[in-house]
């Protein structure tokens, strides 16, 4: 029998999971990857992940926990992960303003990147960092070697399906003869408007390159008009492609407090369901038109079916660093010497895990529930445990 850790909050996404598993997975078909994080969010921290205990220093009173799945889709799991990387990401960081650049997918090409997952976000990750380079080296406009860090998103407020790529670009960067930091005074240091379309043309020529080796699945309500490549350029380039600034950040602390809420988000977080039951799924979204926080009722079957568009290949990263942000570049341009300015070694440099977990979720968090005064700490598991 399958036991699950005691929760202190609402419905979460592994309830809606449960309620329609067996009639879901019976009449759709998943790929590897969707049927693994559906499997490992229904299991997380229950019983068949396995457990391990927990007791307390002082009173020797005894906790068992169940292990939790680890998987990237999973909204429990990322919490602490997510402070992990931006722990680490301080000393990377440069002390400089930071600008939130977005990058987006035209409509009528979704299908195709969603039948075309890997090969597609490549693509969107490459020919975005591209164009942020070339625009930053014309000497047009700022003229410097210049970085990114790129995220990848794949949904909207109501988890329909929305690629697009999150960056963040430091307000500067170095001369070309990598000898000196150039700052950028202006709102942004190349105009969006010349932004765009080099992004547009570098997508687009990506794409074409694609289809004429036959290397993408084609859509099939729209199989004619990728075989056409000029009905497919003349109507991706009848409108301007969306790419906007969102905010600027001033200084290195602010994009580590925006990043360690939003680089390693999922679909939709346990908090904004409100109500499930067997038929359907109640939850809040933000209406960006209005500006205003709205709920949204679905089936459960229409609601799961949003959610796994967004499981993202095995082994894919969906973050990405490029140009003086990426290890590579870095180590052959000190950014910091030429801000001078010092790298920064994390607080947690060598900790043990279980010293990392109390170090950033505090010691309360480990205070025994029974005496309330000792510290619980974990039971290394002896090895008649782990043959038994």
């Amino acid at each position: 029998m399958e036991t699950v850790n005691k929760r202190s909050s609402g419905p979460e996404l592994a309830d809606v999971f449960r309620n329609c598993q067996q009639d879901y997975l019976s009449r759709h078909r998943l790929t590897a990857d969707q049927h693994k994080a559906f499997r490992a969010i229904v299991t997380c921290r229950t019983s068949i992940q396995g457990s391990h205990r927990l007791i307390c220093e002082d009173c020797d009173h005894v906790k068992t926990c169940y292990n939790s799945c680890r998987n990237r889709h999973c909204p429990k799991c990322q919490y602490v992960r997510q402070l992990l990387w931006v722990e680490r990401l301080k000393s990377r960081l440069l002390p400089v303003r930071y600008f939130h650049v977005v990058f987006t997918v035209p409509q009528v090409l979704r299908p195709l990147f969603y039948l075309n997952q890997k090969k597609c976000y490549d693509l969107l990750f490459a020919s975005s960092a591209e164009a942020v380079r070339k625009t930053g080296s014309n000497p047009s406009f700022l003229g410097v070697q210049t970085g990114n860090l790129s995220v990848l998103h794949t949904w909207g407020q109501s988890l329909s399906y929305h690629p697009h790529i999150h960056m963040l670009i430091p307000a500067g960067g170095v001369d070309q003869d990598g000898m000196e930091w150039v700052y950028s005074h202006r709102k942004f240091f190349v105009p969006v408007k010349a932004l765009s379309p080099v992004f547009r043309g570098l997508l687009f020529s990506g794409l074409e390159k694609h289809l004429n080796n036959g290397e993408l699945t084609l859509p099939d309500r729209e199989r004619e008009l990728y075989e056409d490549r000029k009905a497919l350029r003349k109507l991706l380039y009848e409108k301007n492609w969306h790419v906007y600034i969102k905010k600027t950040f001033r200084g290195a602390g602010q994009v580590v407090s925006y990043l360690g809420r939003y680089t390693h988000r999922v679909a939709i977080s346990n908090s904004r369901i409100q109500e499930v039951d067997k038929t359907s799924v109640k939850f809040r979204y933000k209406d960006y038109r209005t500006n205003r926080i709205g709920l949204m009722e679905l089936s459960t079957t229409e609601f799961i079916r949003r959610f796994l568009q967004h499981i993202l290949p095995t082994g894919f990263y969906k973050i990405r660093y490029y140009g003086i942000l990426s290890p590579a570049t870095g180590s052959r341009i000190d950014c910091f010497a030429l801000l001078k300015s010092q790298k920064k070694e994390s607080q947690y440099l060598g900790y043990s895990t279980y010293g990392l977990l109390v170090g950033i979720l505090g010691e309360e968090m480990f205070r025994c529930p029974c005496c309330r005064k000792g510290r619980m700490v974990y039971v290394v598991p002896s090895i008649h445990q782990n043959s038994s």
